[in-house]
């Protein structure tokens, strides 16, 4: 199926996240549908709001806010005056707004349109606290303005280090490698940059050694922190998934289909062992990363010793960090 870009216009520039769970409380995504075409992404699930599939639709019609950047000043504005432009409170009210929750906001269309990189500049005009998630070199454009941003955090999205194993799985995406060197490149310049591994795949991308040494390249090329997420699947996320797993992996295919039998998640067992698992890496390289966990601190906590409202360090305790990840927009 050929790609096709549709221009659309859109009432607000960032959405509230109403999810108590995630430690942030606003989204942005200048796009609708992702060219990186992902088979596991989790966003293909949000197709239904929009009456269209999550299937190769969601790859090959991908569209354009091309407002976005304006509805986003339009609602900072109205907000601002809500706070007698006291920016400080209002930036306290608002919190963290990140970009690239549902679509990757520097997919390749993004080389031609930059609407992430105006929504970018609105948000730094409002020196508002940012996070940007993404698998793209094309970030590394916008260094002059990540550069200059008030509070900032780039998330770099890696679950495999095998760049045959990636091509497989997401055919779109630019390779590991060049993520990895992505991620380099930003923490030289001063960037604060976290990986995140996810979502981890079953059977795939779970391995013990193939897992450390992800957590070791992360720390290697200046990564302050990593998160990791099992995969998760919804329905409509799963038929897609599962045809691609009976195109390229059919050996695994039926494995699946028992581990998931109950619903969106691996059965308890492989969860627990996973929890385990990754419990012992992100103790083993916790040192290595200065913002150990900082993903997972609920939205509106503080640390001791901490100001309020900035990211600290956390010592790793408790719960096991594996987090099902799941938004609602």
């Amino acid at each position: 199926m050929p790609k096709t870009y549709e221009p659309v216009t859109t009432k607000t520039g960032m959405t509230q996240v109403k999810e108590e769970r995630m430690p942030f409380g606003w989204s942005v995504n200048p796009y609708r549908g992702c060219a990186h075409g992902c088979s596991f992404c989790y966003a293909r699930g949000f197709q239904g709001f929009i009456d269209k599939k999550a299937d190769d639709e969601f790859q090959n019609h991908i569209m354009l806010k091309m407002n976005a950047a304006e509805a986003l000043e339009e609602q900072l504005s109205r907000l601002a005056r809500r706070h007698r432009y006291d920016l400080e409170a209002m930036r306290k009210e608002l919190g963290e707004v990140v970009i690239g929750t549902a679509t990757d906001p520097y997919q390749p269309v993004e080389g031609r349109t930059e609407l992430t990189r105006k929504c970018l500049m609105v948000l730094a005009k409002y020196g508002i606290r940012t996070s940007v998630t993404t698998r793209s070199p094309l970030i590394l454009r916008d260094l002059d303005l990540l550069e200059q941003m008030r509070s900032l955090t780039v998330n770099i999205s890696i679950n495999t280090l095998n760049d045959r194993l990636a091509c497989r799985l997401e055919p779109g995406s630019p390779l590991p490698s060049k993520r990895l060197d992505t991620l380099q490149k930003l923490a030289e310049r001063g960037i604060a940059t976290s990986v995140f591994i996810a979502p981890i795949l079953p059977l795939l991308t779970d391995d013990l050694e193939g897992l450390e040494a992800l957590f070791a390249a992360s720390a290697q090329r200046g990564a302050e922190s990593v998160m990791t997420s099992l995969l998760r699947l919804s329905p409509d996320v799963k038929g897609w998934y599962f045809r691609t797993l009976k195109e390229q992996f059919p050996d695994v295919l039926e494995r699946y289909r028992r581990m998931y039998a109950d619903g969106s998640y691996a059965e308890a067992g492989y969860r627990e062992n996973m929890s385990r698992l990754l419990d012992e890496l992100h103790r083993k390289y916790a040192s290595r990363f200065r913002a150990a966990l900082e993903w997972s601190l609920p939205r509106g906590a503080n640390r001791a010793g901490d100001e309020p409202g900035r990211p600290g360090l956390v010592e790793i305790a408790g719960e096991p960090p594996v987090e099902q990840l799941s938004f609602s927009f």
